[in-house]
């Protein structure tokens, strides 16, 4: 072992970090949110920080009215310029008939050097005319490009989720999608409507889905847990770079009508305001926000099983060139695999004789990745594919759960493990420097 762990919270409630992105730029503070179950976001109230040299904790957010049914705040994470967190906020008038749900949560920011002030950063529009720029449902895990002016995340659609209710034709069908800092969205929103808010940034569903995928096409009915490629994008075939990019998790359906999980990417434009004639951005009563124009989507994937192990998110490394996955190995066990966002070979990153147990990362300087396996915090170095197991392996029936986050600067860890003291079990947060 090559790190000293250190125990930075011990309160009695939980301290449930997201899967990346939780550290200030300065590596001052750890933010997190104060779920000791990641599945309750519906009742959680509070978005804190601790400061990683004096473990004082500060409270960053506090969700007013707070019930059973929501709000709810969760998967806070630091932009990587500036001093802002982002993170997950039900729909404001939460109650028992429109509870905190898929489609009922929205992504907000709160510049820590400035104000206090709620910034929602994606407009959300329910109520016709549909806002360009908008979306009409949820978006969730919410994660930064490395430039701090783009912001990726997932979305389920509120409008089709309801229409669905009545005619079986319809879906809501989770798809991924961009907010980009290029303009503010102003929406038609009623007078003391909590539905509707206007938004900081641009809002677009940048995955392009099939209702009835063909069998064995690259045609896809979900996209999901995606990841941004590189700080800075990545370099195309033709040599070329490209900005942002985004690679993504779909499910397609092989010849016997099976459903498996692929890799794909999508390359973004420079500008997501721009509609396909006949396809607008904002999509319609019966139909989901559509594509911009100059989104290119493509398959890099072509495995035999698929993606397989625990849910997590792609991460590709600093520099674009590998993008990172989890599938089974010739023995059965969940291994991280890396594969070239323009496709072609994949390659084994770790060999262990046990599963990957939940997400990764990589290092700030892109040699090594951090993980959970066997009740431990591993590190892999991507060059010698050695593995190391960091902490004492943990044998209780609650452990380390979720990502190992890396600091800025590359030189601690943080992560989740379960701790028992007088009140229960409760999710305390670790740093190994």
């Amino acid at each position: 072992m090559r790190y000293k762990e250190v125990q930075l919270t011990s309160a009695s409630y939980g301290h449930l970090l997201n899967s990346t992105q939780c550290f200030s730029p300065d590596d001052e503070w750890l933010v997190y949110d104060t779920r000791n179950d990641e599945t309750k976001i519906i009742s959680t109230l509070n978005i804190e920080a601790v400061n990683t040299k004096t473990k004082a904790v500060k409270l960053v957010y506090k969700t007013p009215n707070g019930t059973v049914y929501g709000p709810g705040v969760g998967a806070a994470t630091f932009a990587p310029i500036g001093n802002k967190v982002l993170f997950i906020h039900g729909i404001r008038n939460a109650d028992k008939e429109h509870p905190y749900d898929f489609t009922r949560r929205t992504g907000v920011a709160i510049d820590l050097s400035k104000t206090d002030k709620l910034v929602f950063m994606d407009a959300r529009n329910i109520s016709q005319p549909f806002t360009p720029g908008a979306l009409r449902g949820g978006t969730h895990a919410h994660t930064w490009s490395g430039d701090g002016k783009w912001i990726s995340f997932t979305y389920n659609d509120y409008i089709l989720q309801q229409l669905a209710k009545v005619d079986s034709n319809y879906h809501d069908r989770r798809v991924v999608g961009v907010m980009s800092s290029v303009k503010k969205v102003v929406v038609n929103n009623p007078e003391g409507s909590l539905e509707d808010n206007n938004g900081e940034y641009f809002a677009a569903v940048v995955t392009q889905l099939t209702d009835k995928p063909k069998w064995g096409s690259d045609e896809i009915d979900k996209a999901f847990d995606e990841c941004w490629i590189g700080n800075d994008g990545y370099i195309k075939e033709n040599g070329l770079q490209q900005k942002h990019a985004i690679a993504f998790q779909g499910n397609v359906y092989n010849e016997q009508g099976k459903v498996k999980t692929e890799l794909f990417v999508v390359d973004l434009p420079a500008d997501i305001t721009q509609a396909r004639t006949g396809f607008p951005i904002e999509g319609t009563a019966t139909s989901l926000p559509n594509v911009p124009a100059g989104v290119s989507q493509r398959r890099i994937t072509f495995t035999n099983a698929g993606v397989k192990g625990p849910r997590h998110w792609l991460r590709a490394n600093p520099n674009g060139s590998s993008i990172a996955f989890l599938a089974e190995d010739v023995n059965g066990l969940v291994q991280i695999y890396g594969i070239s966002p323009n496709g072609g070979k994949i390659t084994q990153i770790t060999f262990n004789k046990f599963s990957v147990s939940g997400p990764f990362n990589f290092s700030p300087d892109g040699q090594k990745i951090a993980y959970i396996a066997d009740g431990s915090v591993f590190v892999t170095d991507l060059q010698t594919h050695k593995s190391i197991r960091e902490t004492v392996k943990f044998n209780g029936s609650k452990g380390l759960i979720g990502a190992p986050i890396w600091s800025n600067n590359g030189k601690m860890l943080a992560y989740n493990k379960y701790v028992t003291n007088n009140d229960g079990q409760f999710l305390q947060l670790f740093l190994l420097h």
